[in-house]
C-alpha cells in the first residue's frame, strides 16, 4: 500500500506544486509543439523514481509517465473554455486510474484484498452515491411543494444549494462514522450563521422554514445512513 501512497503523492506534486500556470497555458496553446508537454511527463516519472526508490520500477515508472503524456495530450486537444471543468476532472480520474492500475499489476496487492474487503469497499461506495444526487433528489421531490418563489433566489450560484447539500450530508456521514458528534453539532451551528443569518434579514418566515426543514432532513439521513453503515459493517447485519 505504501507504494500507491508514493504513486499518488508524485502525481499531485507533480501535477499541481511543480506544474507553474505558465506550463499549463503554454501546452494549451502549443499543445505537441510545447516543451512543457514533455517535461511535465518527465518531472512526473523523475518524482516516481525518487519516491520509491527502487531501479526495478523503472519500468513501471516509465508505463505511467507515457500515459500521463498520452492523457495529457488528449486534454490539451479535446479541451475548450465550455468542457474546461469536466475536462480537468476527467483528465485526474484517468491518471489516478492507471496509477491505480499499474500499482496492482505490479504489487499483486489488490488481487490480494479479498473479497470481504471487496464488499467493505461496495458498500461504502455504496452508501456514498445514495448520499449525493439520489438524496437531493428525494429531499427537492420531498419539499417540492413548500418551494418559495423562485425570484427571490437570483442572486445565489448556480447549484450552490445542491453542492452544499452533498457536501454537509458526506461531513455528517463522516463525523458519525467516526464518532464524533460534537462536530456534527458544529457543522449545524456554522451553517445556521452563515444561512440562517441572512434569512432572517430577508424575513422571509415561509423561506426560512423551507431551508431549516430541508436541512434537518438532510443532516437527518446522513445520520441515519452513517448508523446503519456502522451496524454493517461492524456487526454484519
Amino acid at each position: 500500500m505504501i507504494i500507491l501512497i508514493k504513486l499518488l503523492l508524485a502525481h499531485f506534486t507533480g501535477d499541481f506544486l511543480l506544474q507553474p500556470d505558465s506550463w499549463v497555458k503554454a501546452k494549451e496553446t502549443g499543445k505537441l509543439t510545447s516543451w512543457q508537454l514533455y517535461v511535465h511527463s518527465l518531472v512526473h516519472f523523475a518524482l516516481i523514481m525518487l519516491l520509491i526508490f527502487d531501479i526495478n520500477f523503472i519500468i513501471p515508472a516509465l508505463i505511467i509517465a507515457f500515459f500521463h503524456l498520452v492523457t495529457d495530450i488528449i486534454k490539451v486537444f479535446f479541451q475548450s473554455a465550455n468542457t474546461k471543468r469536466q475536462i480537468f476532472f476527467a483528465d485526474q480520474v484517468i491518471h489516478i486510474a492507471i496509477i491505480l492500475l499499474i500499482w496492482s499489476v505490479y504489487t499483486k496487492e489488490i488481487f490480494s484484498l479479498g473479497i470481504q474487503t471487496f464488499n467493505y469497499y461496495l458498500t461504502l461506495i455504496t452508501f456514498i452515491y445514495i448520499l449525493t444526487q439520489p438524496s437531493s433528489i428525494f429531499i427537492r421531490m420531498f419539499i417540492s411543494k413548500w418551494s418559495p418563489d423562485s425570484n427571490n433566489s437570483n442572486d445565489s450560484l448556480e447549484k450552490a444549494g445542491n453542492w452544499i447539500g452533498i457536501l454537509e450530508r458526506l461531513f455528517v456521514f463522516t463525523f458519525v462514522f467516526a464518532g464524533h458528534w460534537e462536530a456534527v453539532g458544529f457543522l449545524l451551528a456554522a451553517k445556521s450563521i452563515f444561512r440562517f443569518g441572512d434569512l432572517r434579514e430577508s424575513k422571509d418566515r415561509k423561506l426560512t422554514e423551507y431551508v431549516l426543514i430541508g436541512t434537518l432532513l438532510s443532516f437527518g439521513i446522513a445520520m441515519l445512513a452513517a448508523i446503519i453503515y456502522y451496524k454493517i459493517t461492524t456487526e454484519g447485519i
